[in-house]
């Protein structure tokens, strides 16, 4: 059936705003600026504060949530409001310190390696998910995680093989890539967690992501005052040495109109990204979602290299494809249906993208496996 104009639009606020996000935060990044020593401009390195505002960004998911319900008063499902908000706080600790990681990845790689990195993500939620949910991993979600490491694999080989990052700092390129890794993980526990406690619950997604939001902003913004007393010794690059310092932060905004842009960027795209990423589940499908973030990696990837970001690799088309298809083989999106279609597979499975599908991710956005 072909897309109504709202979902195109839908999907096209997805894909860029997704795009917009990496590449407004990278942006930032590579961007020198004068900071509260005056002396010579220097990149703006600010990953924690950075993730503050991405939580703030999150955050006005749950205005956006609390307007809407204000708009259509009784014309909206409002779902299940008789629950405790701190069920939130445990996966808003762990995506505190998965996205402060992440930006602390992304500043020292480039924003295509960043991108594809997260698709680790899958083979993470896999295993626990069989140690903490029971969950069974059929075949094809295992020869979907093989592919995904392979892909990961080719992927770090030609960071590995690459001249480094914009600053031509190879072992940065590659301390950042394993911090994306690591990353990861404990985004992978966020998910368990999510499915195990949240799951089942009808708690509106744009409230669910307003509310995480909420305490990994005011956790990470509280937690930004002993950071700064904090010596990060030879990985710190802020004037006095400290592990993060918010007050150089705002001087090299101040005095970088890129930088405010970018700043703002990334606030901004993560609330429309978060809310059209809700939405197309509910429209058409979490399959249409996942294909879209592809291509999201996609357009960050070619961006990168039309800015000169990065110099081109031929293994990251080689870890693309292999990541693409791994994915495709752990969620059973189109290849093996289109297998089934013509008689290899003999096994059919509930049609990808039938109405229960998509009132289960509703209910639970975050619980199906992508790279976001």
């Amino acid at each position: 059936m072909a897309w109504t104009n709202y979902q195109i639009f839908l999907a096209s606020m997805m894909l860029i705003t997704g795009s917009i996000n990496t590449l407004s935060t990278k942006w930032a990044d590579i961007t020198k600026s004068v900071g509260k020593d005056n002396k010579s401009a220097r990149n703006f390195n600010h990953p924690f504060l950075q993730a503050v505002g991405m939580f703030f960004g999150e955050f006005s998911c749950w205005i956006v949530f609390k307007c809407l319900v204000c708009y259509k008063k009784d014309n909206m499902d409002v779902g299940n409001q008789n629950f405790n908000p701190l069920i939130f706080l445990p996966a808003a600790l762990c995506d505190m310190c998965a996205t402060s990681l992440m930006y602390m990845g992304l500043n020292l790689t480039n924003a295509s390696s960043f991108q594809m990195l997260r698709g680790a993500v899958i083979v993470f939620t896999a295993l626990l998910s069989v140690a903490f949910l029971r969950r069974v991993v059929k075949a094809h979600m295992w020869l979907g995680i093989g592919g995904v490491l392979a892909g990961l694999i080719v992927v770090g080989l030609s960071d590995v093989l690459s001249e480094g990052n914009s600053n031509g700092d190879q072992n940065s390129v590659i301390t950042g890539d394993e911090l994306i890794i690591m990353a990861q993980i404990i985004s992978a526990t966020q998910m368990v967690y999510e499915e195990k406690v949240v799951s089942g619950k009808n708690i509106p997604p744009l409230q669910a992501v307003g509310w995480e939001g909420f305490f990994g902003m005011t956790v990470l913004g509280i937690l930004l005052i002993p950071m700064y007393y904090i010596p990060a010794g030879s990985f710190g690059t802020k004037p006095d040495g400290r592990l993060e310092d918010p007050i150089d932060a705002f001087y090299q905004i101040k005095n970088s109109t890129i930088i405010v842009i970018a700043t703002v960027g990334n606030i901004v795209s993560i609330a429309f990204f978060n809310f059209s990423g809700i939405s197309v589940t509910k429209e058409m499908s979490a399959t249409t979602r996942m294909v879209l973030d592809s291509c999201r990696t996609l357009v960050i990837w070619v961006v990168s290299l039309a800015v000169s970001w990065e110099s081109f690799h031929y293994l990251q088309v080689i870890g693309f494809v292999l990541l693409c298809i791994g994915m495709c083989f752990y969620n059973d999106i189109i290849i093996m249906p289109l297998m089934r279609k013509y008689g290899l597979l003999l096994k059919p499975v509930a049609e990808i993208g039938s109405k229960d599908e998509r009132k289960a991710l509703i209910n639970d956005d975050e619980n199906y496996i992508v790279s976001t």
